[in-house]
């Protein structure tokens, strides 16, 4: 049996593997030290990233020395995801995986799938992560991202990634063929999902597949990502596996290739390796809108409008008291960014409602409770500005408070009730069920939820485990809460009685909690 004249791999098996495979295949049998003849050298114009030390580094190897032993025809793009650029109308940012370096990497779109006739070359962001254990080998990673422009709105684009030897437009490519639509001119009624805490799980897997079935015109996820960073402290100690992210991509495939995955920073997303705040990762592996305080150093924080709703995603762990590895390494520029920009889309004539998401909990009974830090820093901001909605992650659960107003319960919003912000107060949703393992309640505090509600069962008492909030504590505002994988689905309605009607769904896709959101109802 022939080795194909590039890779080495057995002509026949190189044919039977997937990508991942071909992958693991050539790291082992190549070592580092045959194949880098360089650690700074990237192709697309990628070095460090995000201040990255040598020794820990996400500066590319040399795509060429590397490019010489692979047969760009047997590698194929996979790991593709979408996000949007700051204004969703016209920007649209697609990024994808190949297991080795390839020559030329590019996306070619179109509006039919059958005429991608504009080709736009790819920046390559490789990164590479040390062996930290005798358990784990070094890892290469190679990421590819392509920022499309001047979009028109309301368009439905096909596109397909490629580099020199696989062509998407062939005929006997066709298949990997993508498709997104950029958000519409005027506002017009749309739905999008959320969720964080996802991890790599067949409960991740389901939730992925009945997220698409809602049709959403983007999903948000409120971070903890994948898990490679299974630890979760922000540390050179924490226990780290880049490979995770392979699977991930993979795993995510089906969804974010065709619906914009709007990411923001967990805990676990802290990957002290690649820079001093750990973000070095994500810069790599995500092209988000980059329009908050510091696009390099805080890659989480941005914001961006979908039809008549604003959207902020903002970095929790530069407040958390829970998790301290980068508490205030924004020095106050985020929650000053976040005064601004709640104020600009609160002014904004066409912008109803405003839903903001980040990873540690304001409000929430379940394991790790709720951050005092988050609270500290913008809570008055939400109230000031008369935020609608605001959905977490962190604990894994799915935890919706009535509406919060000062402190307090504002009022009452049980399953089906509706709220108005500006007289009630700002509804909470902790949506950490997407596929992780899950976690419960306080002893003798049970679910209650659209078909199986219990009368008083809103009135907990539990123990914090942060700084700065009465312990132990009894609270009226745990409206409903549920312990299975879940995630949220909001419909956003525009016109004359414009609303937010709010459900969550369960990986068997039962309906557990709905209510609507109206303004000046």
């Amino acid at each position: 049996m022939a080795d194909t004249p590039r890779t080495g791999i057995p002509e026949q098996l190189a044919r039977r593997m997937t990508m991942p495979e071909q992958h693991e295949y050539l790291r082992t049998k190549l070592s580092r030290r045959r194949v880098i003849t360089s650690s700074a050298a990237t192709a697309g114009g990628a070095a460090l990233l995000g201040g990255a030390s040598p020794a820990y580094s996400a500066a590319s190897p040399s795509l060429t020395t590397l490019t010489a032993r692979v047969d760009g025809s047997l590698v194929a793009p996979f790991g593709r995801h979408l996000a949007f650029g700051a204004d969703p109308k016209t920007q649209m940012r697609i990024s994808w995986q190949v297991p080795f370096a390839v020559k030329r990497p590019y996306v070619r779109v179109g509006l039919k799938p059958w005429e991608l006739s504009r080709k736009i070359e790819a920046e390559v962001r490789a990164l590479h992560t040390p062996s930290l254990s005798r358990k784990l080998p070094s890892v290469d990673q190679f990421y590819l991202h392509v920022g499309l422009d001047g979009l028109r709105p309301g368009t439905t684009y096909y596109y397909g990634a490629g580099h020199d030897g696989f062509d998407p437009a062939d005929a006997s490519r066709l298949s990997t063929i993508g498709s997104f639509r950029t958000a519409p001119a005027q506002p017009e009624t749309f739905v999008f999902t959320a969720f964080g805490d996802q991890g790599v799980s067949y409960d991740a897997l389901a939730n992925d597949q009945l997220i698409l079935g809602q049709n959403p015109s983007f999903h948000l996820h409120a971070g903890d990502i994948c898990y490679a960073d299974s630890t979760g402290k922000g540390r050179e100690s924490d226990t780290y596996d880049a490979r995770v992210w392979d699977q991930f991509l993979a795993q995510t495939e089906s969804v974010a290739s065709r619906v914009p995955w709007m990411v923001t920073t967990g805990n676990h997303d802290m990957e002290a390796w690649y820079s001093p705040n750990g973000y070095g990762g994500q810069s790599a592996r995500w092209s988000l809108p980059g329009n908050g305080p510091d696009a390099k150093k805080a890659p989480g924080i941005y914001s961006f409008t979908y039809g008549n709703v604003g959207v902020v995603a903002l970095d929790a762990n530069d407040v958390s008291y829970e998790i301290p590895a980068n508490k205030g390494y924004t020095d106050g520029a985020q929650s000053a960014w976040l005064d601004k920009r709640l104020g600009e889309l609160r002014r904004q004539a066409d912008i109803d409602f405003i839903v903001v998401f980040f990873h540690h909990c304001m409000y929430s009974t379940s394991t790790h409770a709720s951050d005092g830090g988050v609270r500290d820093a913008w809570l008055a901001l939400f109230t000031k500005h008369q935020v609608d909605l605001v959905i977490n992650g962190h604990n894994h659960v799915y935890e919706r408070t009535d509406a919060i107003r000062g402190g307090e319960v504002g009022k009452p919003v049980p399953v089906g009730a509706s709220t108005d912000p500006t007289r009630d107060g700002i509804v909470y949703v902790t949506a950490g069920g997407a596929g992780k393992d899950l976690y419960g309640f306080g002893p003798g505090v049970k679910d209650s939820y659209e078909g199986d509600i219990h009368d008083h069962d809103h009135i907990v008492t539990f123990h914090w485990t942060k700084l700065r909030l009465p312990d132990p504590d009894t609270v009226e505002w745990s409206r409903v809460r549920y312990t299975g994988f879940s995630f949220l689905a909001v419909e956003a309605e525009a016109g004359t009685s414009p609303k937010l009607k709010v459900s969550a769904l369960a990986e068997s896709g039962e309906r557990i909690d709905y209510f609507e959101i109206r303004r000046g109802s």
